[in-house]
């Protein structure tokens, strides 16, 4: 997330938002956000969410996730917002829509639905 410039902007139990602003490095050959870029941050949002879930000493891996990509992104920032959809003992189902913000008006880019595994005793390196 450092390489990317993305920065946690809100935690709560199962709901996490990802900030990221847009910058020319982050930018595909039409000056648009790369979906790289979009996908990395909605998969942190989506696995953060069911992290809050889970036990302290408990890390996640993602298992599978599906991106719609809905428009074209840019702007100032793109935001992705993380929520679980269902929490279990070892798989949570979790969702995050990204969206791309200019000038303070939001727009919807990115939907997707993922499946994060739980690691029992795997803490996080940072």
């Amino acid at each position: 997330m450092t390489l990317i410039g993305a920065r946690l902007a809100h935690v709560a139990p199962g709901d996490v938002v990802i900030e990221m602003p847009v910058r020319a490095e982050l930018e595909q050959q039409h000056g648009y956000v790369h979906a790289g870029a979009c996908w990395s941050i909605a998969d942190s949002a989506a696995g953060y969410a069911s992290q809050t879930l889970m036990g302290p000493d408990d890390g996640v891996l993602t298992v599978e996730l599906k991106i719609n990509l809905l428009a074209p992104a840019g702007g100032d920032l793109l935001r992705a917002h993380g929520r679980v959809e269902r929490a279990g003992r070892s798989l949570m189902v979790a969702r995050s829509d990204v969206f791309a913000v200019d000038g303070g008006t939001e727009r919807h880019v990115a939907t997707t639905l993922g499946t994060f595994m739980v690691m029992p005793g795997l803490k996080d390196r940072t």
